[in-house]
């Protein structure tokens, strides 16, 4: 089947226009106000609200070096299970609420994919973060959150982000597909 370059726009155009309504975007406003994203849950509308973090901000909390100390999975480990070396403490920990001493500033939204599943431990790698630090990552479809290192990575605050197969899993994302994660920083 050969495809002409009208098809090809037409369809690029489709596609384009699904991938935005799934995200929400162009959708109608009934009161100027906009949408609330769907499936926004009561922690995504507490971590809206929640104040910008600052770089001094972001320096002032060191990394938790127990959430990233679980050993490589080994070079057979095909299975989630397998490669996910956390320890049950570890799992606990990452999932505990935060505490109310917490230091907690939103950092951002970003939209995640999963990382090597060969890097053990919990973590983001993301562009909202210039130095490594403690935080907190919210699935915004269901509410579940990790405690996670946050790593810099090169790219524009709004661009994706890598997560640890134990936080995917923490937070119940899909391995597979991307995932709307509210960031913030500390607990």
């Amino acid at each position: 089947m050969i495809i002409d370059s009208k098809h090809l726009a037409a369809i690029t155009a489709s596609l384009l226009l699904t991938g935005c309504a799934q995200l929400g975007l162009g959708q109608p406003e009934d009161s100027g106000a906009p949408l609330p994203p769907r499936g926004q849950s009561a922690a995504g509308l507490a971590a809206a609200a929640l104040p910008a973090a600052t770089a001094a901000d972001v320096a002032a909390i060191a990394a938790d070096p127990v959430l990233t100390s679980a050993p490589k999975p080994p070079p057979a480990a095909k299975t989630q299970e397998a490669l996910d070396t956390t320890t049950t403490a570890q799992r606990q920990q990452a999932s505990a609420p935060a505490s109310p001493s917490a230091v907690e500033k939103s950092l951002g939204t970003t939209v995640v994919s999963l990382g090597s599943p060969a890097e053990p431990g919990f973590w983001l790698k993301t562009p909202l973060v210039k130095t490594e630090t403690k935080g907190r990552v919210t699935n915004k479809a269901n509410g579940k959150s990790s405690a996670v290192t946050l790593i810099p990575i090169d790219g524009p605050a709004g661009g994706g982000s890598r997560m640890s197969l134990p936080a995917m899993r923490l937070i119940e994302a899909s391995l597979t597909e991307l995932t709307e994660v509210e960031v913030t920083l500390g607990g």
